[in-house]
């Protein structure tokens, strides 16, 4: 395979916190495949993700631009509640529909939360394959979502429902291994969105079919430990090195790029360490994620970056290493990494943006790569009005809501 054309692997954890992972300070257990992750390649610092919730962030990741711009980004997060016309639009240009046209082949492994059938989808938008499920969260052993009243089966083989015995977490790896397989003897440079469920709620690991149970009668935010918690991240961790195996045993691992991040930032029993904050605020221990990223050959090796980076930025870095741009009528609003990660250029300065409503809150980062340590970080302004025309107390805010034309359609 042409090394301008690589095959690109994409893993993003739920709601997992920043210092979750051991090469980023855990230290009561380890995670030693993302660990090799970013040994082999690149440790971000500061990277953000786009939203505190998971629908908002996935819109900007598969988009490239902010999710204010869309309806169904402005959904924090999306539920049954929204009504069904709420979705990402199938016609909107995303990462596997722009890689199909550069001749890549495609497939969604895990979860999707951007819209329901039968106008929304993983293949609606451009991907070749799905399997997975469609909301924010399933039980890892049922694989159901919803409240008791309305529990319905949610894994899904394309657009068709399907049965399978096995906890989420392996179900999804095994599949992402079956296709690595597959896709790397075809010829053809693929990628492959390996979207995990894990360690979002509900908290339950391997072996706790009893836990399943008892919560499926409650369904909402009770249950888990710290050890829970700890064990679906390392079970989740093994599932990547399983598919990091098979990268190797089908010689394709020298022309393939990893990337490991998060949605967001972690939710209870997350380890946020030095931020405080959570999922769904907009402040340090929300938004500031683990991101990893290997390309051997081309991306040197051990390196720790304090170059600034938002989860959109993934869009148009991840269409350049595969030679192709943006729809010209979407421009992205993220930056390509690519000659910061390949050392062809330094760290770039920059200014990024958040809103959310719940609790009214606005945020923003202003500053350059932060290696002096003394640039602003992100701050949180509560009950402050999301109309550009009222935050002038804030010149950053105003700054960055003017830059982006935040809530101006395409």
């Amino acid at each position: 395979m042409a090394s301008s054309r690589p095959n690109i692997l994409f893993i993003l954890a739920d709601d997992l916190g920043y210092a979750d992972v051991s090469c980023y300070g855990r230290r009561d257990f380890t995670t030693p495949n993302i660990d090799r992750i970013a040994a082999e390649g690149v440790r971000f610092t500061q990277a953000y993700a786009n939203s505190a919730v998971c629908t908002a962030s996935r819109v900007a990741l598969i988009t490239g631009r902010y999710q204010y711009r869309l309806d169904v980004g402005l959904e924090e997060p999306l539920s049954t509640r929204v009504p069904r016309k709420i979705g990402l639009p199938a016609a909107h240009p995303t990462l596997p529909s722009l890689l199909k046209r550069a001749g890549y082949q495609s497939a969604l492994i895990g979860k999707w939360h951007l819209g329901r059938l039968p106008d929304f989808g993983p293949l609606q938008s451009g991907y070749d394959y799905f399997y997975g499920f469609r909301s924010g969260a399933v039980d890892y052993f049922t694989h159901k979502s919803g409240p008791p009243t309305t529990n319905t089966d949610d894994l899904w083989e394309d657009d068709v429902k399907i049965r399978r015995t096995g906890y989420l977490t392996d179900l999804l790896g095994a599949r992402a291994v079956d296709l690595v397989e597959t896709y790397a003897g075809t010829g053809k440079p693929f990628l492959i969105g390996l979207h995990f469920s894990a360690p979002h709620w509900p908290w339950e690991a391997p072996g706790d079919e009893a836990e399943s149970q008892r919560l499926r009668n409650l369904f909402h935010y009770d249950g888990g430990t710290q050890r829970t918690y700890q064990r679906m991240i390392q079970q989740m961790d093994l599932q990547i090195g399983r598919v990091l195996q098979a990268l190797d045993a089908a010689g394709a691992a020298q022309e393939t790029i990893v990337v490991f991040t998060s949605d967001n930032g972690g939710e209870r029993y997350s380890d946020t360490w030095p931020f405080t904050g959570r999922k769904t605020e907009l402040l340090e221990g929300g938004l500031r994620i683990p991101a990893v990223i290997r390309w051997p050959g081309r991306i040197p090796c051990g390196v720790v970056s304090q170059q600034v980076t938002i989860g959109m930025d993934w869009f148009p870095t991840l269409l350049a290493v595969a030679g192709t741009v943006p729809h010209p009528e979407f421009p992205s609003d993220g930056i390509d990494l690519l000659p910061v990660l390949t050392k062809e250029a330094a760290p770039v300065s920059r200014k990024i943006y958040w809103r959310c409503k719940y609790n009214d809150q606005q945020a923003a980062r202003d500053g350059r790569n932060g290696t002096s340590g003394t640039q602003p970080c992100c701050r949180s302004i509560r009950r402050a009005s999301r109309s550009a025309s009222q935050v002038r107390s804030s010149p950053t805010v105003s700054a960055c809501v003017k830059r982006y034309a935040l809530f101006a359609k395409p």
